[in-house]
């Protein structure tokens, strides 16, 4: 009776966090709309192979980039500033490089926006996560996150199809 006590509980604290941290609804709601204007490179498949289709599309491996970003800043700064810490140039030049391709890249896929819409809705909802003191590691939370994303995404996209 207890061990299956013990299984219970934490289901059902998992099932009731989108009530204690209402931005993970809104994330959600973000994340379908932009499933909505992902494009597929190739026809659409019926099944799993459709499934990979919108799975490997350019579209949501921005989403999977935009989401690990934002879950797991600590970890990929400290990667940056131990090779910007050899020289200030390698520092300047760096910085620039990144800044100014990665901007070019999203604005000539016309994607800035919706980058920074999804990366504000996953901030916002790892805010009222730490709120309610939910704080899982940095690993296990962009995984969650992205396949929350992913899933969303697939159901925007699902959305569109039929319609």
């Amino acid at each position: 009776m207890s061990a299956a006590l013990s299984m219970i509980v934490p289901s059902l604290r998992l099932l009731l966090l989108p009530l204690r941290a209402p931005l993970l609804l809104v994330l959600v709601g973000v994340a379908v709309y932009i499933g909505t204007s992902w494009r597929l490179t190739e026809p659409e498949a019926r099944g799993l192979l459709g499934l990979l289709g919108w799975v490997w599309s350019l579209d949501a491996l921005h989403t999977l980039v935009v989401v690990v970003v934002c879950c797991m800043p600590v970890r990929l700064l400290r990667a940056i500033t131990g090779l910007m810490a050899t020289s200030q140039v390698v520092t300047l030049v760096l910085t620039l490089l990144i800044a100014t391709l990665t901007a070019l890249y999203l604005l000539r896929l016309e994607v800035l926006s919706r980058v920074l819409i999804l990366g504000s809705a996953v901030l916002l909802a790892r805010v009222d996560l730490a709120r309610v003191r939910v704080v899982p590691s940095p690993l296990a939370l962009s995984f969650g996150f992205g396949l929350l994303v992913l899933v969303s995404g697939g159901a925007g996209r699902w959305l569109v199809s039929r319609g």
